[in-house]
């Protein structure tokens, strides 16, 4: 459904991590999906009623669900308890039959699952992508109407995100109480996860909230581990995020792997430290505190950082600035000509890297994609181009475009000089 893969590698100490969740698209309507792992009702293992917890989470942000059955094993007594519990939820149900890999044969096979009382079965043979269209067709159909600015390019969605109680909310009204021009309470994608539209002088916006990222009453691991999952779907949906610290604490291993994702999705990032007020100051303060945030979340050096109190309101209306030119960076699209002479120059400077009297030639680069920027590269032997010269090619290129508050990937290709 998803057309891709959707397990993400990186190496970045705590940044990785299986993505449980995939943005797509159907019949020009964008969406997420939320993959859960299998659910056990009745199971008391830790690991089972872990992915319980995960999966009635998913269920409680889902607009659509998607219930697979396996049509080789048909109708077991789990698939009965689960259409239960599906059924209390109130939300739309599609009930989908996997593994009907002979397929003229097998669909047949899913009539028997009428008895689970949630309408039409839809067979399916996954690994053989049979019937993914008309399952795909049905989950369009039960999605709720279409909000008339849902595609509107000109708005930029802003997640806030960070640990609880660092004042993500503060933010959000401070924003609304002072400055707001129109505003509108949306609900969002997810139950925990509420959007605001907001407009000023210095355009449009969503904000999105991500309070609920954590519930103090419910610190169980399990919990605790898949309440991220609203932070994650926040992250992939905006087009800046705005990485909010305590001052006072400094960043924590939670901010260190929140601010990950955020990177790790390709999303433009601002770092906005907090209750910079309650800090007592003195020469220097200020840098040496912005030296020890890039020592601890190396991965964003190239994140503007801002220093902010939302209780007062001290440097809250500098942000729309920021936050329009980090939305501007992460989309900013670079000429081939441009570009290769950049690289060109680069090259110059610094010869590529050599090994066994192999020398890496680069033969050209060309811009793929935005948000992020991501630059393909073809060179004679890709197994030469070390981490450290790609890092240096980067780092000229910011140094020519800007591009600050957003990644930039590279893809390396191989070419033959022959096919050149």
């Amino acid at each position: 459904m998803a057309g891709s893969r959707i397990s993400i590698v990186q190496d970045t100490p705590g940044v990785t991590r299986d993505r449980i969740y995939a943005e797509t698209n159907w019949r020009g309507r964008n969406f997420t999906l939320i993959d859960t792992g299998g659910i056990e009702p009745e199971s008391e293992d830790i690991i089972l009623s872990q992915m319980r917890d995960q999966a009635n989470l998913a269920i409680s942000m889902a607009n659509v669900i998607i219930f697979l059955t396996d049509i080789k094993q048909g109708i077991t007594s789990a698939d009965r308890e689960i259409a239960i519990m599906l059924k209390k939820s109130k939300k739309p149900i599609v009930l989908v039959c996997n593994k009907a890999d002979n397929f003229n044969k097998d669909k047949n096979d899913a009539y028997e699952f009428y008895n689970l009382g949630l309408g039409d079965p839809y067979p399916i043979s996954a690994a053989n992508a049979q019937g993914i269209g008309d399952v795909l067709d049905k989950v369009y159909e039960s999605f709720p109407e279409k909000l008339e600015n849902e595609d509107d390019d000109e708005i930029i969605k802003v997640a806030v995100i960070g640990k609880p109680n660092v004042g993500k909310s503060s933010l959000i009204n401070k924003i609304l109480g002072e400055n707001r021009t129109i505003v509108s309470n949306i609900a969002g994608t997810t139950r925990d996860a509420i959007d605001t539209e907001f407009e000023n002088e210095s355009g449009k916006y969503t904000f999105i909230d991500t309070a609920g990222i954590r519930r103090k009453s419910k610190v169980k691991e399990s919990i605790e581990k898949f309440s991220i999952m609203r932070t994650l779907l926040a992250i992939e949906r905006s087009d800046v995020c705005l990485m909010m610290i305590d001052a006072k604490e400094g960043v924590t291993d939670q901010d260190a792997k929140i601010a990950g994702e955020a990177h790790e999705a390709g999303k433009g990032v601002i770092i906005v430290v907090n209750k910079w007020d309650e800090v007592e100051k003195e020469t220097g303060t200020l840098e040496n505190y912005k030296k020890e945030i890039y020592n601890k979340l190396k991965y964003l050096s190239y994140a503007p950082i801002i220093f902010i109190s939302a209780k007062t309101g001290q440097r809250v209306y500098k942000l729309f600035e920021l936050i329009n030119y980090v939305a501007e960076q992460n989309s900013m699209r670079i000429s081939t000509s441009v570009l290769n002479q950049v690289i060109n120059e680069s090259i110059a400077i610094v010869q590529p890297p050599t090994d066994k009297g192999k020398r890496l030639k680069i033969f050209y680069g060309t811009q793929s994609s935005t948000k992020p920027p991501t630059f393909v590269i073809f060179v004679n032997n890709k197994d030469l181009f070390h981490f450290s010269y790609e890092r240096y090619i980067v780092n000229q290129i910011r140094k020519e475009f800007g591009l600050e508050g957003t990644p930039v990937r590279i893809i390396i290709r191989e070419r033959s000089e022959k096919n050149m």
